[in-house]
């Protein structure tokens, strides 16, 4: 008997059909992967793989249990980590772990045995709240909530996005621990590598199943989705010799909290319309240092400025200056197209008329003109992220801040994503990036790569690999990390 089966599942949203006539079954104590773009259905079919919604029609049973009349007996038997988390930001790491026990009817002690591997890991900070924990250590919190019961079938839906690499290793080597002791693992994910990993995949696109087979036959025979062609780039030695002027400089920044050095003596400048990409694991300081640069936190000692203001006195005309973009895109999904544009614009100061003639211009150039009415809501994810980033460059910023910005997004779309990269810093705009996909890391000019609040390597991503004696960015920012001696939780 299969651990999972479904059966001609269909669920609809209004018009919208998020699943469309969905078959497929999972084999007990399997590792399957559900891919696709973002609105591909995946998070409706965990939902109702989990009881949590009912489908219109079809059928889908689990461990043998039909999930609309045996809703009771599933969730016993069910494990789920939805993306972001789904913790308590406000409670401690023993408070989450006891309120989850308490709702599957067991208690921690009962069901230590099934979670003491992953959750020895961060037993000694059991008393910190769940809000200050890095994003590794989160991840391991929310995965021992999800086993608190030991279940049989474990459903992940994007368990990793907004996890440095190596935690991400580290969280596909527990699930291997999990398999092991044969529990079924359904999990979701936009990384390649976290793909291949899995036995067998299911590819959804707007609620279709297109394939369903071994990860490499997928990603081979949707290659233009899962790996379209890579992006033709000048290199660094040409900025290099052709921009000089700095748009950020730092000398000795400091910040510290209590006697913990978050960022610990760094120094380093960017130049105008280069791509820095600024890398780190959870908990390295990057965050920190990001803050100070934007004018959303003071630095404890050192000097740097941005566009030339001073980041100690003159934070305010820092934001004024800057543009800036995070993984939640920083939108407003009640407003239209044009009424988003129009009220970033009017914040950062720009005139009426100004705002109306580049207005017209940007809907044009991203070929948004027939949408400029619609609600942020009804566009799909890859509009928002051009929209989003449009809007985060519309008062031609000195820099941009990109915070994640392609977080938990499908490679075609981050591909177009990093088109308008280039395009702004060809217009002379500085981007200053952090990310978590290491593929993106190549595309930077050059990338900084802090370790425990320190810069440990500064270069060209083709000078940290010679000197470091590394094939790609990704075994770079994995050695680097793994040296890490202080704590990420």
């Amino acid at each position: 008997m299969d651990a999972i089966e479904v059966k001609h599942v269909s669920k609809k949203y209004g018009k919208v059909k998020a699943l469309d006539d969905v078959s497929f079954s999972v084999g007990k104590g399997e590792v399957f992967g559900l891919i696709g773009p973002d609105g591909a259905g995946k998070t409706t079919l965990f939902r109702i793989l989990c009881t949590l919604l009912l489908p219109d029609a079809g059928s889908t049973m689990v461990d043998g249990f039909d999930t609309v009349s045996q809703m009771k007996e599933i969730r016993r038997r069910v494990g789920y980590m939805p993306g972001r988390f789904s913790l308590y930001q406000d409670l401690t790491v023993q408070e989450n772990l006891e309120f989850f026990a308490t709702l599957f009817g067991t208690t921690v002690d009962e069901g230590y045995d099934s979670i003491k591997a992953i959750y020895s890991q961060i037993e000694r900070f059991r008393d910190r709240k769940a809000g200050a924990l890095s994003g590794g250590m989160k991840q391991k919190l929310a995965l021992s909530c999800a086993l608190v019961h030991s279940p049989s079938v474990l459903f992940l839906d994007e368990p990793t996005t907004g996890v440095d690499p190596v935690s991400r290793k580290e969280f596909w080597e527990m699930l291997e621990t999990l398999k092991e002791r044969g529990i079924t693992i359904v999990a979701s994910t936009p990384y390649l590598d976290e793909v291949r990993r899995c036995e067998r995949v299911a590819f959804l696109d707007q609620g279709h199943l297109r394939g369903i087979d071994t990860p490499d036959i997928i990603l081979d025979r949707f290659a233009d989705i899962f790996n379209p062609p890579g992006i033709e780039h000048k290199n660094a030695e040409t900025v290099t010799q052709s921009q000089t002027e700095s748009v950020i400089e730092v000398q000795h920044l400091v910040k510290t909290f209590g006697s913990f050095h978050a960022v610990d003596d760094i120094s380093f400048s960017v130049r105008r319309g280069e791509i820095f990409g600024f890398l780190g694991a959870n908990g390295a300081g990057k965050t920190t240092a990001m803050h100070m640069l934007t004018g959303l936190n003071q630095p404890t000692s050192g000097t740097g400025t941005v566009v030339g203001y001073d980041i100690r006195t003159q934070h305010e005309q820092i934001k004024k200056h800057i543009g800036y973009m995070s993984q939640k895109f920083s939108l407003y999904e009640d407003l239209t197209v044009a009424e988003n544009i129009r009220l970033f614009a009017g914040i950062y100061g720009m005139k009426d008329k100004e705002i109306t003639r580049k207005t017209d211009e940007l809907l044009e150039r991203l070929q948004f003109s027939e949408h400029k009415n619609d609600l942020v809501s009804s566009l799909p994810l890859g509009w928002k992220q051009k929209l989003a980033f449009s809007v985060s460059i519309f008062h031609e910023p000195g820099v941009v801040f990109l915070d994640e910005p392609t977080g938990g997004v499908d490679p075609a779309t981050r591909r177009q994503f990093w088109e308008l990269i280039y395009d702004a810093a060809a217009r002379g705009i500085t981007i200053f990036v952090t990310t978590h996909y290491m593929d993106e890391a190549e595309y930077c000019d050059r990338i900084s790569i802090m370790v425990d609040g320190k810069i440990s390597a500064l270069g060209t991503p083709e000078e940290l690999k010679r000197r470091f004696q590394q094939p790609d960015m990704d075994h770079v920012f994995t050695y680097l990390a793994r040296q890490a001696t202080r704590s990420s939780g």
